[in-house]
C-alpha cells in the first residue's frame, strides 16, 4: 500500500510551524513524515517546494496567505490546501486537503489553464474562494503604482472596477456561479484610468468547491489601428516590434529570475553556498536584461513622430510616495533610507500617472543604487512659475558640471564601468517630461551629492 493510501482520512488538518529563516521546528506525524519522505527533517529548511514558498511568502508580506498547492510523494501526488501565517516570528502552516490524484494532468487542469493564461496576459493575478487577492505580479505594482503587501488579502474589487458587458452582467460572478472559466471581464485599474481584460480559470479544493481564481490582465490596446506599413516608431522598426519583443522576452525572463530567486534563497531545500551564489548572479543578470528589454521598448515608442502622453490631474506628491513605497525594499537591502513626502501633502500637476511615476521610479532608484550605506534619499515637493517640482536629492558622489548633459543623452553614462543600467533611463525619463510639457533637470558637484527635479505644470485652478 503507497504512503498516500495509508493517510488517515479522519483527520482534516495538519499544523507545522518554521523558523523565519524557514526551517522546520515541529511538524504533525503526517506532515512530517511527507517533509521526511521528500528529504527533510525537523530543523532544517521544508522540503516541498510549493509549501515553502507560500510559507515564504506570508513571512516576508506578515499577512496570512491560502493557496493550493501539488505536493509529489513517490511517482503520486497530493492535493493539498495550505494556509500559512506570521506567528512568533516565523510561520504557522496549516494544511489540509490531502487527496491524492494522478500525477499526468488532463487537459482541463488549471494548472495549465495558468500556464496559457500567463502566456496571454500582461501580468498575473489570484484569489481566493471570496475573491480577495492572494497574488499580484510584482511588474503589475511597478506599472500602476500600488503596494502588494498593502493590497494583498484586500477584495479584488478594490483594485478593479468591474465594468459590466453589454448585455448588462459581469461575467466574473456567472463564472464563480458556475465554477467555471471567464474571458474578456473589462474593469478599470482604480485611480490610473487605465482599461484591462480579465480572463481566469478557476481553482477547485480537495472538496469540490470552488477556491478562487487564477488570472490574467491584459492592457487594453487604446491606440487608434493602423496599417502595419504606416505604423513606424523609433528607427524605422514596425510599432508592434517593441510589443512583441517584450511579449516575448518579458515571461522567459521573469521566470528565469523566480526560479532562480527562490534557488537563492534556497525555498526549495538547502544547496551548496556556491551555487546559492550562483543563481543570486543569474536572477541580478535576468532583472537587468528585463529592464533593458523595457528600456528598448519605451525608446521605440517615445522617439515616435506621433508619440504624446495623456493630460490628466494627478497629485504628484501621491505619485511620489507609491514610487518610493516601491522602492522601500532595495533600499533597505542597500541600507538606505528613503525620506518621502508626508501622507497629507498634495500637489496637484497635469501629465500621465503611468509617466511620471516611471520616471520617480527612475529618479529614486538611481539616487538609492549611488547612494552609500547610512545615506538619506530625500523626496521634496515645490512649487513655482505655474510648474510643481519634486526634487530627489541623494549624498552620492554627485556629478562633474562637464557630465551634467551627457547623463541625459542616449546610452550617456558617466562611468560605464560603474554597475548600473542601460544608460537609456534619464533620457527616457526627460523625454517623457517634456512631453507632458514640463522638463527634468539636475544640481550637482563631486563630493555633493544629486539633485534631480521634475517639473510639470501646475493644474489650472
Amino acid at each position: 500500500m503507497s504512503a498516500i493510501k495509508s493517510l488517515d482520512p479522519v483527520v482534516p488538518l495538519a499544523i507545522a510551524r518554521l523558523d523565519a529563516g524557514g526551517r522546520l521546528i515541529d511538524a504533525e506525524p503526517r506532515l512530517r513524515a511527507l517533509n521526511d519522505r521528500a528529504g527533510g527533517e525537523i530543523g532544517a529548511p521544508l522540503a516541498l517546494p510549493g509549501i515553502a514558498a507560500i510559507a515564504q511568502l506570508a513571512h516576508r508580506l506578515g499577512i496570512a496567505v491560502s493557496r493550493s498547492v501539488i505536493a509529489a510523494d513517490g511517482e503520486e501526488e497530493l492535493d493539498l490546501w495550505v494556509r500559512a501565517g506570521p506567528d512568533r516570528g516565523g510561520v504557522r502552516l496549516e494544511v489540509s486537503g490531502w487527496r491524492s490524484r494522478p500525477a499526468w494532468r488532463p487537459a482541463g487542469d488549471p494548472g495549465r489553464d495558468g500556464d496559457f493564461l500567463r502566456a496571454a496576459g500582461d501580468w498575473m493575478w489570484e484569489t481566493d474562494g471570496a475573491l480577495r487577492l492572494t497574488f499580484l505580479s510584482p511588474e503589475a505594482a511597478e506599472r500602476y503604482g500600488f503596494d502588494i503587501g498593502e493590497m494583498l488579502g484586500q477584495p479584488l474589487t478594490r483594485l478593479f472596477a468591474l465594468a459590466q458587458s453589454g448585455a448588462g452582467q459581469l461575467p466574473i460572478l456567472s463564472a464563480m456561479s458556475a465554477q467555471a472559466r471567464f474571458d474578456g471581464q473589462r474593469a478599470e485599474v482604480r485611480g490610473t484610468g487605465r482599461m484591462v481584460r480579465l480572463d481566469a480559470t478557476p481553482r477547485i479544493d480537495p472538496m469540490g468547491r470552488f477556491a478562487g481564481f487564477i488570472g490574467a490582465a491584459r492592457l487594453l490596446d487604446v491606440d487608434p489601428p493602423e496599417s502595419v506599413v504606416e505604423s513606424r516608431g523609433g528607427g524605422g522598426f514596425p510599432r508592434e516590434f517593441g510589443k512583441r519583443l517584450e511579449r516575448a522576452l518579458r515571461s522567459p525572463l521573469a521566470r528565469i529570475i523566480a526560479n532562480a530567486d527562490a534557488i537563492g534563497t534556497q525555498a526549495e531545500g538547502p544547496i551548496r553556498g556556491d551555487y546559492a551564489g550562483y543563481a543570486a548572479d543569474i536572477a541580478s543578470a535576468g532583472r537587468h536584461l528585463l529592464g533593458l528589454v523595457e528600456d528598448l521598448v519605451d525608446l521605440q515608442n517615445i522617439e515616435r513622430s506621433d508619440f504624446a502622453t495623456a493630460s490628466e490631474t494627478i497629485d504628484i506628491a501621491d505619485v511620489a510616495r507609491r514610487a518610493a513605497s516601491l522602492l522601500s525594499v532595495r533600499a533597505a537591502e542597500a541600507a538606505v533610507r528613503i525620506d518621502r513626502p508626508a501622507v497629507d501633502e498634495v500637489l496637484r500637476v497635469r501629465g500621465e500617472f503611468r509617466r511620471a511615476l516611471q520616471i520617480l521610479v527612475n529618479l529614486i532608484g538611481n539616487a538609492v543604487r549611488y547612494s552609500p550605506q547610512g545615506a538619506v534619499v530625500w523626496v521634496r515637493l515645490e512649487s513655482e512659475g505655474g510648474m510643481g517640482c519634486v526634487i530627489v536629492a541623494d549624498q552620492g558622489k554627485g556629478i562633474a558640471q562637464t557630465d551634467q548633459a551627457r547623463i541625459f543623452e542616449k546610452f550617456g553614462r558617466v562611468d560605464p564601468s560603474e554597475p548600473g543600467g542601460s544608460g537609456l533611463g534619464l533620457y527616457i525619463a526627460r523625454r517623457l517630461a517634456l512631453a507632458m510639457g514640463g522638463d527634468l533637470m539636475v544640481d550637482s558637484a563631486p563630493g555633493m551629492g544629486a539633485r534631480f527635479v521634475l517639473m510639470l505644470p501646475l493644474r489650472e485652478a
